[in-house]
């Protein structure tokens, strides 16, 4: 808007330009903005680190299955001088915990074929080719340590390639890690399967995306997730046809999502993410010249989450009628008039949702008020994007959702080692 657009708002237009200019920024509590974008306070105001007045300490457990366990025995009585054999009967004051990791180096297994001639006929006899020859001179447990490295701690393949030349005393190529990794993604595809069939069978699944780079493009890592499974799927698009495709014709009872157009209309009721609508009531609560509405719908969203919190305790009447007082306070908001128009956007953004809004309140402990086991689902692919800006291929993409999936799925159980599932799952 150049000096001539400017001179023909007229002055309500120019009082409303003014005013939304001063609007705050948002910030991670006010939008879905990552914390890291906040501004950080001057280092004068900020609170003090460490632990707050009150907080009661913790020490680090002790080891449940000791290597070693080494006694310390008093050999001189303090009092008296007198010597302590070392086979009186003694108790346990205290014990402490030394740490160590040993040398890591990797096990070198050469296999040599031999030539004979045969004392009869003299005939040179060749061993046959062993089973090593053949493939990858990699074993299993190399296979499962760089598809943890690159797939969860988001390694790029220069600084994985570092890390076992540093670490392990083991050089390979970034080629060789390529390759290694391809060969152990396809391990993985049978238990993705099940994840996938799991999913294709729930009732409740929810579902959310985020952008990725692929073959330096934009693409999208999308995750679903429901009791029994959580499928990760890499695609090139944000659109509905990902979820019809992954469904396969499956349409379950109930759908959790954010407000995304793509992500509606695929099961017979949805619930949309309430968390997401807290963040845009926040900002407006705080940005908006209508200082009561937002307010009204800051306790509602309370209100409900209250509701949400207490589902499994409490009773069904008691279910149902917070649920018919919150509907008759929707009903007051959305009477409400307001002359700002975030304080509008916000009550319109609700109004659209209204069938969307209670949809866990009439399945008790089956669906969630919030997205937000999908975002924590999603956020590891996020870390991902920032640190290594995406995969070289549509392939690398696939094969770590595919990891993901089988382990984020055994995951649900709980003492479950990602580390362990991906060993388990490369060495069968």
């Amino acid at each position: 808007m150049d000096r001539t657009d400017l001179q023909r708002l007229t002055k309500e237009e120019l009082i409303d330009l003014v005013l939304r200019i001063q609007r705050p920024e948002k910030t991670s509590r006010t939008s879905s903005k990552p914390p890291s974008s906040d501004r950080k306070a001057r280092r004068d105001r900020a609170k003090p680190g460490g632990a707050k007045a009150g907080h009661k300490g913790h020490s680090r457990a002790m080891s449940e299955d000791a290597d070693r366990i080494i006694d310390h025995h008093p050999d001189q009585c303090l009092c008296c001088r007198a010597s302590l054999s070392s086979d009186l009967a003694a108790e346990t004051v205290s014990e402490h915990d030394k740490i160590e990791l040993p040398a890591i180096r990797p096990l070198i297994e050469r296999h040599r074929r031999l030539a004979v001639r045969c004392p009869s006929c003299g005939t040179l006899v060749v061993a046959a080719v062993p089973d090593a020859a053949k493939g990858t001179p990699f074993g299993p447990r190399v296979h499962a340590v760089a598809t943890y490295l690159k797939t969860f701690q988001a390694l790029s393949y220069e600084r994985l390639q570092g890390a076992f030349a540093n670490l392990f005393g083991l050089n390979i190529s970034q080629g060789g890690l390529m390759n290694m990794l391809r060969r152990a993604q396809g391990a993985f595809a049978a238990e993705c399967d099940k994840a996938v069939a799991a999913l294709r069978r729930a009732k409740v699944i929810a579902s959310d995306e985020t952008g990725v780079r692929i073959e330096g493009s934009n693409a999208y890592h999308w995750v679903f997730r429901c009791a029994e499974a959580v499928v990760h799927q890499a695609a090139p698009t944000r659109g509905a046809v990902v979820v019809r495709t992954l469904m396969d014709g499956h349409r379950p009872d109930v759908w959790c999502s954010d407000r995304y157009a793509a992500q509606q209309g695929h099961a017979n009721a949805h619930q949309t993410c309430l968390a997401h609508l807290a963040r845009d009531v926040a900002y407006a609560d705080e940005a908006s010249e209508d200082m009561l509405l937002p307010s009204r719908l800051k306790r509602w969203l309370q209100r409900a989450f209250a509701l949400a919190d207490g589902m499994e305790t409490f009773a069904a009447s008691t279910i149902a009628g917070k649920r018919r007082a919150l509907e008759r306070s929707l009903d007051d908001i959305f009477a409400t008039t307001t002359s700002c128009d975030l304080a509008r956007d916000i009550q319109n953004k609700f109004r659209r949702a209204r069938d969307q809004l209670l949809t866990f309140a009439q399945w008790p402990g089956m669906v969630d008020a919030t997205n937000n086991a999908c975002e924590r689902a999603l956020r590891p692919a996020v870390v991902q994007r920032k640190i290594t800006n995406g995969y070289r291929a549509m392939w690398a993409a696939q094969g770590e959702a595919d990891i993901r999936t089988v382990v984020d799925t055994a995951r649900l159980a709980p003492g479950t080692n990602p580390f362990k599932i991906i060993l388990q799952t490369v060495s069968a």
